[in-house]
């Protein structure tokens, strides 16, 4: 589906903009005299409301790419800017309100809290940001029945199944209704009935809240169901339309 067509009724984001832009993106770690290039010349838009899948083999760069991109790493040169910031122009505490506000993170590990319940774990962005407890409770509440764990709320992610994990992780990163979630192999720690009913879940929360998403994902049959698929390759981001 042409994301132009989408109809994002609950999106707090005018549709047809860009929400993230890469310019020359390059990376090159250095050791010593040794000098090992991972990313060379990348530049991509992503518009509100459209999914994009990242793919490649092991090794290419693809979640070094992820973490630029969300502001988690240093460029060695060129430029990413995301909600019409440009990241590398913005103090510490600058790109992380703008991380926190205008992006979402999902890994293949969920990364829950362990301490704290699937309803603690979704506020959590929300307080950082200054969010009222009783609002933020009420807004994790809803997002967590919205993914089908409105029994667990007060289940620890260790009380909590694979992908009932994995949801909850969804959850969080969507609770704040940011521009865009940056997904690190979201699904591959699954099973594929699980991957594939958090794969839908997420597909369904764009179309619903207009959230952009960039997933970076080695299943090429999901990649297919996301409205543009680049392949990284030696560093190299190709655009084919097709895998």
């Amino acid at each position: 589906m042409n994301s132009a067509s989408k109809n994002h009724t609950g999106s707090n984001h005018p549709a047809g903009e860009n929400v993230l832009r890469a310019s020359h993106v390059a990376k090159t770690y250095a050791e010593g005299d040794l000098r090992t290039e991972v990313l060379s010349d990348v530049s991509f838009t992503l518009r509100r409301g459209e999914t994009m899948a990242i793919v490649g083999a092991s090794g290419s760069g693809k979640s070094t790419l992820l973490h630029l991109i969300g502001g988690l790493d240093t460029l060695t040169s060129g430029e990413v800017e995301v909600d019409g910031r440009v990241l590398s122009r913005l103090s510490d505490a600058e790109r992380g309100r703008v991380r926190n506000r205008s992006l979402g993170f999902i890994y293949q590990f969920h990364h829950l809290l362990p301490e704290f319940t699937a309803l603690e774990n979704v506020c959590m962005p929300l307080l950082i940001r200054g969010t009222a407890i009783a609002e933020a409770q009420r807004q994790a509440a809803a997002l967590l029945e919205r993914v089908g764990l409105g029994a667990r709320t007060h289940h620890k992610p260790s009380e909590l199944s694979g992908g009932e994990r994995q949801r909850c992780a969804v959850a969080r990163a969507l609770v704040t209704r940011p521009a865009c979630v940056l997904g690190d192999e979201p699904t591959g720690n699954l099973d594929e009935a699980n991957a594939e009913q958090v794969y839908a879940l997420m597909l369904e929360l764009n179309r619903e809240i207009g959230t952009s998403f960039i997933l970076v994902t080695h299943d090429t049959r999901l990649a297919a169901r996301m409205d543009r698929t680049l392949v990284l390759h030696n560093g190299v981001l190709q655009e084919p339309a097709r895998v």
